[in-house]
């Protein structure tokens, strides 16, 4: 901490992780007329998804592994807010932290990004689709089931980079992370939620805190964003009924009418795309409480549907909700 900080923000160090942590540090500048840019820190934290990079997630412990570092330097006062991508975030916190805010949600969707090409369909039988989400892959091969689904890990740079050199046909990454990034040129098309349910809460930022800290309480309410902290909430209780991992196929988004009504459409699959169940439902929502009730009725719609297959994709998994 340096002699100045006012305010620490924990992040990964990804340029991602980066550019969400500077927009959030924005955000709290703004709001805050007293609070000088240059007194919030940016701590970068090295988390154990950022070490291993040779395996699929859900092979070395899911979500846990972008956000307990974080966490524990949350919990000791080493930062006093951090910074996370919400489709990463388990579904149950630590004892002691609690989410203070979300800020905008970008495009939610997913970015299809081919080597040549305008869409899915234009894969040739046998082409090679890169990915480390069970969602992308199950989905991918629900449609495709001529298709070939290969791990790809590492950040968007990399992943990229692996594409230009001829190791996939084609990847996908999160539409929002390529606009944090300015790079949402490179996507060859946006999957409608139709053709790609997103990840859950994907594209949402959220600041998780010690949940005893009224003062920072207080700053993060400042910049907190109403619709997308209901939204959120809607889609990551359809999760909790689920008991979401990443060894779990599933998808959920939550839109707002406008007119104080929420609908959400939530999805889960097996790995292997060879089954796909859906369920919806709609509802006013006039707060985080009336979204969730309403993602807990399709989460329990999934969960009688779907149940014998969720248990049978069970396996214990440290971190992870």
């Amino acid at each position: 901490m340096t002699a100045t900080a006012a305010l620490r923000i924990g992040t990964r160090g990804s340029p991602l992780a980066l550019a969400q942590a500077e927009e959030t540090r924005r955000r709290l500048a703004e709001a805050d007329d007293g609070l000088d840019p240059d007194a919030i820190e940016i701590v970068v934290i090295k988390t154990t998804g950022d070490r291993v990079r040779d395996r699929p997630l859900a092979e070395i412990g899911g979500k846990g592994l972008f956000t307990k570092e974080i966490e524990d330097a949350l919990l000791d006062g080493r930062i006093d807010v951090a910074v996370h991508s919400m489709k990463d975030m388990p579904t149950v916190l630590p004892p002691g932290l609690a989410m203070g805010a979300m800020l905008p949600r970008a495009d939610p969707r997913d970015a299809l990004i081919l080597r040549s090409g305008d869409g899915l369909a234009d894969l040739p039988a046998g082409a090679v689709v890169g990915t480390t989400s069970l969602r992308r892959q199950a989905l991918v091969l629900h449609r495709r089931p001529d298709l070939k689904v290969a791990t790809l890990r590492g950040n968007v740079e990399t992943r990229l980079a692996k594409l230009a050199r001829g190791e996939v046909d084609a990847t996908l990454l999160a539409m929002a992370g390529l606009q944090r990034l300015g790079k949402d040129h490179v996507a060859t098309c946006a999957l409608a939620p139709e053709e790609m349910l997103p990840a859950v809460a994907q594209g949402a930022i959220g600041i998780e805190m010690r949940a005893d800290d009224a003062a920072t309480a207080d700053r993060l309410a400042a910049i907190d964003h109403a619709e997308t902290t209901t939204r959120v909430a809607a889609e990551r209780a359809m999760l909790a009924v689920l008991d979401g991992s990443c060894r779990t196929p599933i998808a959920g988004l939550a839109e707002l009418d406008g007119n104080g009504g929420l609908s959400l459409r939530g999805l889960v699959a097996r790995p292997d795309g060879g089954e796909v169940f859906e369920a919806a439902r709609g509802g006013p929502a006039a707060d985080a409480a009336a979204a969730a009730a309403i993602g807990r009725a399709v989460g329990e719609e999934l969960l009688a549907s779907a149940g014998a297959m969720l248990a049978a994709l069970a396996l214990p998994e440290d971190g992870a909700g």
